[in-house]
């Protein structure tokens, strides 16, 4: 059994070592999702009735080009955040935890450059 000091305690040497940085990223998502989640659904209604040649141009703007993008890493990384906490919370072999923390962490950060090679293409290379 080993006990820390309060010293150790307070310099952080406990368990907690860099979960408040993870809470807060969490937490910086969250509220940055917010109003890029209301921009979103202006575009998904834009998209519902507009044609591919309008969308295009809609996207092509740099401001909607950012704020598409800014919404689609900021919600995959927010999304992995989330995830890993909940496989750190309820699975219980340490090895499994960690392939699939890797697992999790791997296929979001494909889905973020997909992301972006997708948007790219419809703004500035389809003709």
């Amino acid at each position: 059994m080993e006990y820390q000091t309060p010293l150790a305690k307070a310099r952080g040497l406990g368990s907690a070592k860099t979960g408040t940085k993870h809470w807060w990223m969490q937490r910086v998502t969250a509220v940055a999702l917010v109003p890029l989640s209301f921009w979103l659904i202006l575009f998904i209604d834009q998209l519902l009735h507009a044609s591919y040649a309008e969308i295009r141009e809609w996207l092509i703007s740099p401001l909607n080009f950012t704020l598409l993008l800014a919404w689609a890493f900021t919600g995959f990384y927010h999304s992995a955040l989330g995830l890993q906490v909940v496989i750190e919370d309820y699975v219980n072999p340490d090895g499994l935890k960690i392939v699939m923390v890797w697992v999790i962490k791997l296929t979001f950060t494909a889905m973020a450059i997909a992301s972006l090679v997708f948007t790219i293409r419809i703004a500035v290379l389809a003709g």
